[in-house]
């Protein structure tokens, strides 16, 4: 059903560009009439050369799982309250642009900050191509600006590392052993009413060959806390094994560095000047505003074109 979706908007988008040509036409019969239509002609250029762009974005995404959904994780680097608080940042920024291309969103985890951030989160962006664009992100982001929680008014940076992983199903199997795993239950911590709060529902699992701990509180049940906490490490834990593979066969730059300076992919800087500037491709963006609202659709592409320019 999803590959039919996903061709039937292949036709529609196909009629779609049609229309806006043959209206473009349209009006250029109009123009040579002697009628003013240069407004009309610009907004529908505008919109035509948006959606190309959309579509050359689509074409550069042919990884085995691009088309999957993703399962993404953000952590705060050092830095106490002002890491915290960037990490909520950037939940929101993502949670925004999934919100902008349609998506839908599932927040698994979240742990709250003593004064203010989040210690951590995972959720889910479930969409055509989710884990493919989403790819772009993995890494570490640097945030540069005048600290709100500083009371002389100093400049601050802050980093929060990005991980992402495709949402397996039932066709790629992961083999996970009891024996490997430990798992811990505890009380529910946020909103959710006092069953969710007073009961150990929450779960959280550690895979011990890797290290990797994933954990889920958001469902009001433990048995169902759990199976989104295995379906999460089942996920990581396939990716983590595409990294390998991906490793061995290039040298790219590794998706899990030490949260830190000189290991940042991009850069948002708020204070002397605003910019934000990906360090992979080059890619600038002076509207530091429009970007942290979820407008990473030029930065997504140019990683994906800088990635098809290795590959060739």
């Amino acid at each position: 059903m999803q590959e039919r979706k996903r061709l039937a908007d292949i036709v529609e988008t196909d009629r779609e560009l049609g229309r806006r040509l043959s209206d473009l036409e349209t009006f250029f019969e109009l123009a040579g009439e002697g009628e003013d239509v240069a407004g009309e002609v610009r907004g529908e250029l505008a919109r035509l050369k948006e959606q190309v762009e959309r579509l050359e974005t689509r074409t550069l995404l042919g990884g085995e799982n691009d088309a999957r959904n993703s399962i993404v994780t953000i952590h705060p680097g050092a830095g106490g309250t002002e890491s915290q608080d960037w990490a909520q940042m950037l939940l929101r920024m993502y949670l925004r642009w999934a919100e902008r291309q349609g998506f839908r969103t599932a927040v698994n985890d979240v742990q709250a900050g003593e004064e203010a951030g989040i210690k951590s989160a995972t959720f889910t962006i479930t969409g055509d191509y989710a884990y493919g664009l989403m790819q772009s992100e993995i890494g570490v982001h640097r945030l540069v600006r005048i600290s709100p929680f500083d009371s002389a008014g100093r400049r601050h940076t802050s980093f929060a590392s990005v991980f992402v992983s495709p949402e397996i199903d039932e066709d790629i199997t992961v083999d996970v052993r009891d024996d490997d795993l430990r798992v811990d239950t505890f009380c529910s911590s946020g909103p959710g009413g006092q069953s969710v709060n007073t009961t150990y529902s929450a779960v959280r699992i550690t895979h011990l060959p890797t290290g990797a701990v994933v954990q889920c509180q958001n469902e009001r049940s433990q048995h169902k806390n759990r199976e989104m906490a295995m379906k999460i490490l089942r996920s990581r834990l396939y990716e983590i094994e595409l990294e390998k593979k991906r490793a061995e066969a290039r040298k790219t730059e590794e998706a899990k560095l030490d949260i830190d300076f000189g290991s940042q992919i991009r850069s948002y800087v708020l204070a002397p000047y605003r910019l934000v500037k990906d360090h992979r491709t080059k890619a600038e963006i002076g509207d530091v505003d429009r970007v942290l609202d979820g407008d990473l659709r030029p930065l997504m592409r140019a990683y994906l074109l800088a990635r098809r320019g290795e590959k060739q």
